[in-house]
């Protein structure tokens, strides 16, 4: 079976969904069926997003690439630091 990606809005979504489902009495394999999730699946969503709103998990979204952009700026300079520092001792 492929495996579909889900958005932050759909995922934040189906959660909902599912707590409705468990609200009026449902398991959670009963939620998972609904929303067509394995419960495995249902965990881990719940874990990550459970409890955020979506302009909250956008905004984790955002900031989570933000941090990802400046590691690779960090890194970048680093390793011309490096090189800089090997081209002045003479090593090339």
């Amino acid at each position: 079976m492929p495996s579909k990606k889900h958005t932050t809005e759909e995922i934040i979504g189906k959660l909902r969904e599912a707590e409705i489902a468990r609200a009026q009495g449902g398991t959670v394999a009963d939620a998972c069926r609904r929303i067509g999730v394995t419960e495995q699946t249902y965990y881990r969503w719940r874990k990550e997003y459970g409890g955020l709103k979506v302009d909250q998990a956008r905004r984790m979204k955002e900031l989570e690439q933000e941090n990802a952009r400046l590691r690779r700026a960090v890194s970048d300079l680093t390793l011309d630091k490096l090189i800089l520092q090997e081209a002045a001792r003479g090593n090339f």
